[in-house]
């Protein structure tokens, strides 16, 4: 146990907890727990801190479980895997192909824990798969009265429906069962196309392709596609044309250019504009988990919102011409992804194919008034925000949003009756709340 301030990735949530405690097995979370409840202290579960939203700021403790990682069990006749709740994607997806195994779909992102991912429905692309906690066979936690829980689709089937996305309030989370795949390696493409082609073409691409995204680089008709298919050719080496593309021009220079946004504002369209024409053809072969991720070192602040499929050409439109009226002093392309629907209760993709638009701003610019003027768009559309990025919706919202919204809080109630995991932030959106402070 130590004591230190805590922020996230980003640096936008900071807060300065009694102390961050990192328990070595579940005696000692469950020790925890009872004494959290004793002392009448809230207790916030953090991962990797890669949430952009408010929801593991807390000044009483904050428990990591960094001593919470590797396999526990794989099933190769069955194909599942038991996995510490701690460990990170990118040492999971090692991990799995140490065994010939991997998961069906990733993000672009693999730094955070597994735990941390699925409790706020992170996810991929492709039409045919849905977010990362699709995945899940079985939760093992510790719930708000240090009670071991375990649940499944067979046992305990609510509060497993409860947990799959269950934002850290319904207890700690140590183990995770997840569906695998014999290994399998990807072929990634990428390319320069209009933006009215690809809204043109976005379901036959989708129909076509494992997975298939784009970005949209504002002030301009420029996206950057970006396909994988299954392949049975060789992987093959990084190589110096990929090492351009992924950290020299969309890390490095992009990071240079983003700080020169933050000193002149008003370049921020000629830089949209540079970096769309700067866009190139890409191509690697390798194994999934080598494919899915991308290096992220350019800070920044995110919204996301996830939109039924079937409403995503006219709201993309909307997004468009909101930057010809506004003339927004934004750089950063929006990322564009696909997502089939499921039955998580408080998945954003909740009984809907869906579409995923995420709007991002360089971590030293204003975003607020962007952020809202899309969050409007979409939200006029049926959108549901992203629980682990910014956003303003309360609870009222959600009542609304979400038919399994009062199912999930009888579970939350059975599972911490004296509210420990339920920090003012918690409150306000399973309350009231607005989210920017």
């Amino acid at each position: 146990m130590k004591t230190v301030n805590w922020s996230n990735w980003s640096g936008s949530v900071q807060c300065s907890p009694i102390e961050v405690l990192f328990p070595e097995n579940e005696d000692e979370i469950i020790s925890i727990v009872h004494m959290a409840n004793e002392q009448g202290k809230k207790i916030r579960v953090v991962g990797s801190g890669h949430s952009f939203s408010h929801l593991i700021e807390t000044n009483d403790y904050i428990l990591s479980l960094d001593k919470f990682r590797g396999l526990i069990e794989v099933d190769k006749v069955n194909m599942r895997v038991r996995v510490k709740a701690g460990t990170k994607i990118k040492e999971f997806g090692a991990l799995l192909f140490e065994q010939g195994l991997a998961q069906e779909n990733l993000g672009d992102i693999d730094v955070q824990s597994l735990a941390g991912a699925i409790s706020t429905g992170t996810h991929g692309t492709g039409t045919a798969f849905g977010n990362l906690s699709t995945q899940l066979t079985a939760i093992r936690f510790i719930n708000g009265k240090g009670d071991i829980i375990t649940c499944s689709a067979t046992e305990n089937a609510d509060i497993f429906k409860a947990a799959q996305i269950g934002l850290g309030t319904l207890g700690i989370i140590t183990e995770l069962t997840f569906k695998a795949l014999p290994a399998y390696k990807l072929e990634f493409t990428s390319a320069k196309e209009s933006l009215d082609d690809v809204l043109e073409n976005y379901n036959r691409y989708n129909r076509a392709h494992r997975n298939f995204e784009f970005y949209w680089f504002p002030h301009t008709n420029i996206v950057q596609t970006k396909f994988s298919n299954v392949t049975d050719l060789p992987a093959k080496d990084y190589g110096t044309a990929n090492y351009m593309t992924d950290m020299l021009l969309e890390n490095h220079a992009f990071g240079a250019l983003s700080k020169l946004t933050n000193w002149f504002p008003k370049s921020s369209k000629t830089i949209a504009q540079i970096s769309a024409k700067a866009v190139s053809t890409s191509h690697k072969i390798n194994w999934s988990h080598k494919v899915y991720a991308l290096p992220r070192l350019v800070k920044f602040h995110e919204m996301e919102y996830n939109i039924p499929i079937e409403a995503f050409k006219e709201v993309k439109r909307d997004v468009q011409k909101a930057f010809e009226k506004n003339k927004f002093d934004v750089h950063f392309p929006t990322e564009n992804r696909f997502v089939k629907g499921d039955d998580i209760w408080l998945s954003p993709a909740y009984e809907r194919d869906s579409a995923y638009i995420a709007f991002h701003v360089y971590k030293l610019n204003p975003y607020k008034d962007y952020f809202k003027v899309m969050e409007d768009i979409c939200t006029a559309a049926g959108g549901r925000p992203h629980w682990g990025k910014m956003h303003t919706r309360t609870s009222k919202d959600f009542e609304h949003l979400y038919p399994k919204w009062n199912d999930f809080h009888k579970i939350r109630a059975q599972m911490d009756p004296n509210g420990i995991f339920m920090t003012s932030y918690m409150e306000r959106i399973c309350e009231t709340s607005t989210i920017y402070q």
